[in-house]
């Protein structure tokens, strides 16, 4: 006994000391805070203005212990805290457990907490478990203790608690709450059996509730729905039972009488939850799940548990989420988000006044998923589209839909749908350019192919029946020289998979292999924010800077519980990344987004971007990016209901038209976002070298049916970062291309009229040009990608026949000084044979210095290894 009441003393005294900065409220202070059951946290947009407090599905209605049954405290301080009514707060094992643990690291997630412990925990404190706030919960419960009755601090307790959801899928607070929405009456007129399983709620209101919540897919409606298997709280209710049996609270008729009461048809049937009015509701729904999920990380932290391995276990991560959603709406948290809410007013405002023009609205006939019933249903043409700040990665803003009261679904955010085209720069020429397999004048061949039983086509199941340069393909968004550059540097080892992976797209390895991932046929698709944060990395220099809302949460009493820490990746060097804007400003200026040219109300002379259609015309998207800024913009149908329905042919012009409009008002509200001024010059170690338009190579001499003949009528600049243009030859300069397209070519070349260039319609799609030009709405064939959601096409082709194809790679990236050139030169004669020269300069307006940049490249020898950055 003495060394036990020394053991209590010594801990009493850490303890003690752990709380001696701790700034103790006052009576009546503890009395307000444990009293009040309507707390919640408070978002905010990035200026500190309030944007929502959380709503709570029921608001707590505090009741006396007078108006709860005689049974439910009972039954309560049976299965909570059997010595309630003997105890000064907390127990003495407590104490010395806390000592204990904090002395050697083991068991701080050890239980056995008070009804008073709880109550403090609920009301004044978080939920983390580190043994400084287990010392302050102690020291405070003996406070509350000393202030408070046994049932004043039972009747904060009842009041407060969570008992899980009820019959619309609502969760509840208090046990009136509770009451009502299990079995349709008060507190004060629940029967034994009722109040047993109430009681038995607390310890795990979503494992023991009789319910689950069930919400549309649209997420607009939401109800409740019976659970297959409710043995669990029944095995808890009879757990109740019998210690209230044990400390002599039932008698054993009452005991066995309760236990065989049919409880299950006693609970409410099932029904439908009432909507409730939310202002920013896109915003409010963004705020709440990612602070909850940043409130689970933290508490499975605390707890010595991996994040990862919480959400594989379905009844642990519905504890933490549980653990953290009574945090969210019962602590006077304060949320502070990236929102602008000047951007965000502006952005959605223009977006609500397009929604008329994004294409048809069907009415449909359909069944309930949930109930099974018929209904009507409507089908808008939706919208989702992210601001970004490139630099900090900032939601600076965004569209969540089209109308929130009728389908809550984040389009910006949470809709997965194929990319199309616009995944072909991240996917497959960045990658192309990094490893020295390219430059941006490289030739690939657009003529028929087929790769195994997969044969992709351009725009409209047409065929350019020529070679065209990476250039072009960006800017017309052809896909079989996509494609045929894909299988290309694939067979060449470069790992696509590294670079998206580093951008947060993470797809599966079979997907990887599929050629059809070029033309973004993926199995799940890509987000908007995904597609908008990828993107910034080419305006950040080659640098990702992961995309964030919730800058930081703090409690009641100011303490920061989390606070966003920024992290920078390095894709891919500044020189890939200047090659690959300076190729996609060409979109813009005269490819698939030539009209945002002349709609855009400011310069575009920065501007660069990439357009993106799916299958057909399932999807469309623009992402468009400045220095200071990237905005993403996608348009489609949910097709919630089983439905097929499809955007108009036109969807590219009027999807630019969307974000051409945006894009003006965001730029009206705040200039200095999109930063326009700033150009992209060009880094040390940009080669720009002078090539024959036609073939990417170096000028030169071919042999022609025996005769020599100099090729050097149109020039072009070709950039490199990684190797440079190989000699002129008769073949083997284009990437895919075969020895048939290669005569078409020269033929053509030297006079003949072969067909060559001579656009190709295959399939059933038998309109003219002209139709085709029209529908594109900028008079041209091409610049659609009509790619696969299915990703159902060939691997990886091997074909060696183009392992050079116009490239000589360099596996050293030696920067050169201004002025410098370089010669190559061959001989030989007949096809297949030549000779050529050209230069190559390495003219910079930036310097090489990584303290002008803020991104240190570690290493200049590269092939297909990512060189990292030093912050």
């Amino acid at each position: 006994m003495v060394l036990l009441s020394l053991a209590i003393g010594l801990g009493m005294g850490y303890v003690s000391a752990l709380t001696s900065q701790v700034d103790v409220p006052t009576k009546h202070e503890m009395k307000t805070q444990l009293q009040d059951v309507n707390n919640s946290a408070t978002l905010y947009f990035a200026d500190g203005t309030k944007v929502e407090n959380l709503q709570k599905d029921l608001e707590g209605k505090k009741l006396s212990l007078n108006e709860m049954s005689p049974y439910l405290k009972k039954a309560i301080v049976s299965t909570e805290d059997s010595d309630f009514y003997r105890h000064k707060g907390v127990l003495p094992k407590s104490i010395f457990r806390a000592v204990i643990s904090d002395v050697t690291g083991i068991g701080a997630q050890t239980g056995g907490s008070t009804l008073t412990q709880q109550t403090v925990k609920m009301q004044l404190l978080s939920s983390e478990t580190t043994w400084k706030r287990k010392a302050v919960e102690i020291f405070l419960a003996m406070r509350v203790d000393k202030y408070f009755t046994k049932d004043e601090i039972l009747e904060d307790y009842l009041n407060a608690a969570t008992f899980g959801a009820n019959n619309k899928g609502q969760n509840t607070q208090g046990v009136q709450a509770a009451a009502k929405g299990l079995f349709g009456k008060n507190a004060s007129d629940l029967n034994l059996a009722e109040s047993a399983f109430i009681a038995g709620l607390p310890q795990s209101p979503s494992v023991y509730t009789p319910y689950t919540k069930v919400v549309s897919s649209n997420n607009t409606t939401q109800r409740g729905t019976f659970k297959d298997d409710m043995s669990l709280g029944m095995k808890r209710k009879d757990i109740v039972l019998y210690r209230m049996y044990r400390d002599k609270k039932i008698t054993e008729q009452e005991y066995n009488d309760a236990k065989a009461f049919d409880l299950k048809s006693d609970f409410l049937k099932p029904a439908k939850a009432s909507p409730k009015e939310i202002k920013y509701g896109y915003i409010y729904n963004l705020l709440t799940e990612q602070s909850r999920t940043i409130l689970i990380k933290r508490l499975v932290k605390n707890d010595g548990i991996k994040y990862s391995a919480v959400k594989k276990d379905k009844n642990l991560y519905e504890k933490y989420y549980t653990q953290a959603d009574t945090e969210l709406h019962n602590k006077n948290y304060k949320i502070h988000s990236t929102i602008d809410k000047n951007l965000y007013v502006a952005m959605n405002q223009q977006a609500q006044q397009f929604k008329g023009n994004l294409g048809t609205v069907h009415s449909d006939d359909a069944t309930d998923p949930n109930t099974g019933k018929a209904i009507k249903v409507s089908e808008p043409v939706q919208n989702g589209s992210v601001l970004l700040d490139n630099k900090s990665g900032q939601v600076l803003a965004f569209v969540g839909g089209v109308n929130f009261k009728k389908s809550q679904l984040n389009h910006a955010f949470d809709t997965q749908r194929s990319p199309g085209s616009s995944i072909k720069p991240l996917i497959t020429f960045a990658p192309a350019i990094e490893n020295g397999l390219i430059g941006s004048q490289s030739m690939l061949a657009d003529f028929k192919a087929k790769f195994g039983s997969y044969s992709p086509t351009d725009y409209g199941e047409t065929i350019q029946n020529r070679f065209v340069s990476a250039r072009e393909t960006l800017e017309e968004s052809y896909n079989i020289p996509s494609v045929n550059l894909y299988n290309y540097i694939m067979q060449h080892g470069v790992s696509s998979k590294k670079y998206m992976s580093k951008m947060g797209i993470n797809l599966t390895d079979k997907e990887y292999r599929q050629l059809g991932i070029t033309l973004g046929g993926t199995a799940t698709g890509v987000t908007v924010l995904q597609q908008a944060s990828a993107f910034s990395t080419f305006a950040n220099k080659g640098v990702h800077v992961d995309p964030y809302v919730v800058t930081d949460i703090q409690d009641p009493s100011g303490k920061t519980l989390y606070k966003h820490k920024g992290s920078k990746k390095r894709v891919f060097t500044k020189q890939t990344s200047y090659i690959i804007k300076n190729m996609l400003h060409g979109v813009v200026t005269k490819g698939t987004a030539s009209a945002l040219s002349y709609e855009s109300n400011f310069s575009t002379k920065n501007l660069f971007g990439k357009t993106g259609t799916s299958n057909d015309y399932r999807d469309n998207w623009f992402i468009g990016s400045t220095d200071g800024m990237t905005l993403a913009s996608w348009i489609g149908y949910d097709n919630f209901y089983g439905n097929n329905y499809n955007l108009e042919s036109n969807s590219t012009d009027i999807n630019q038209e969307l974000w051409a409009n945006m894009a003006n008002s965001l730029y009206a509200e705040d200039k200095s976002v999109f930063n326009v001024n700033k150009s992209f010059s060009k880094p040390a170690g940009v080669r720009s070298y002078k090539v024959d338009k036609e073939t990417g190579t170096y000028t030169g001499s071919i042999g022609y049916n025996g005769i020599s003949t100099k090729v050097n009528q149109h020039t072009a600049k070709s950039l490199y970062y990684n190797g440079s243009p190989s000699n002129m030859s008769y073949d083997g300069f284009a990437i895919g291309g075969k020895a048939k397209n290669y005569k078409l070519f020269w033929d053509n070349y030297f006079g003949k009229d072969n067909g060559y260039m001579v656009v190709k319609q295959l399939g059933e799609n038998t309109k003219s040009a002209n139709e085709l030009a029209n529908e594109n709405g900028s008079g041209r064939t091409t610049g659609f990608s009509n790619s696969t959601n299915s990703n159902e096409s060939s691997e990886v082709v091997t074909n060696s026949a183009s392992s050079t194809a116009g490239t000589n790679r360099n596996t050293t990236n030696s920067t050169t000084s201004n002025g410098t050139s370089e010669t190559g030169t061959g001989s030989g004669s007949g096809a297949g044979a030549g000779s050529g020269t050209g230069s190559e300069t390495g003219t910079s307006s930036e310097s090489n210095n990584s303290a002008s940049t803020g991104d240190t490249i570690s290493s200049n020898t590269e092939t297909t290894e990512t060189p990292s950055i030093s912050e």
